[in-house]
């Protein structure tokens, strides 16, 4: 063992094999720690290793929902420092992303897509009448960055009908393009 004076060799108590028999088991030790669990961390720390440090949220057809649900996922990624991808339709509720998750962590692909409108009441709730939420409607507003404020004031402010920007020039003054999609 010369020249590897923190390679040790230890040998354990009699292990009994499945035939009766017994045997003494040898075990590596560095640094104080047995081999098989030093083993184990290495092949722990390989698997992290090579695991992706992040992933991407790719929007494809998103036609929106509940106002919490949304707020609570968009600040999961961003406490993930995910990137958001909008390849395809962002509505209503979808476009919540441009005020929780930091804009240098979203971009659009040609495919993309956003629509704006007031926000209403469950039609469940309101016998299948679209009632309009001004309260929704002005904490939706808040969450929204200037650049989406800016288009939105643009184009007559929001409305109950849908307004959609569709990807170009417009939607680049908003949200850059994705650099691999161009």
């Amino acid at each position: 063992m010369r020249g590897v004076d923190w390679l040790q060799y230890r040998l354990r108590r009699p292990y009994p094999h499945r035939n009766g028999s017994t045997a003494s088991r040898h075990f590596i030790r560095i640094d104080g720690l047995p081999m098989r669990m030093t083993w184990l961390m290495a092949c722990l720390i390989a698997v992290c290793a090579t695991a992706p440090a992040r992933a991407d949220l790719r929007i494809t057809r998103d036609h929106g929902g509940y106002v919490t649900e949304y707020k609570a996922k968009y600040e999961r990624i961003r406490a993930r420092h995910e990137r958001v991808i909008i390849d395809g339709i962002c509505n209503s509720a979808c476009t919540m992303v441009f005020g929780i998750v930091p804009m240098n962590k979203i971009c659009v692909t040609p495919r993309a897509s956003l629509g704006f409108h007031q926000a209403y009441y469950d039609k469940s709730f309101t016998f299948g009448i679209k009632v309009i939420s001004s309260e929704g409607t002005s904490d939706l507003m808040a969450y929204y960055p200037s650049s989406v404020k800016d288009w939105i004031r643009r184009n007559g402010g929001l409305t109950p009908q849908m307004k959609k920007i569709k990807n170009g020039p417009e939607l680049w003054k908003i949200v850059d393009p994705c650099p691999e999609d161009f």
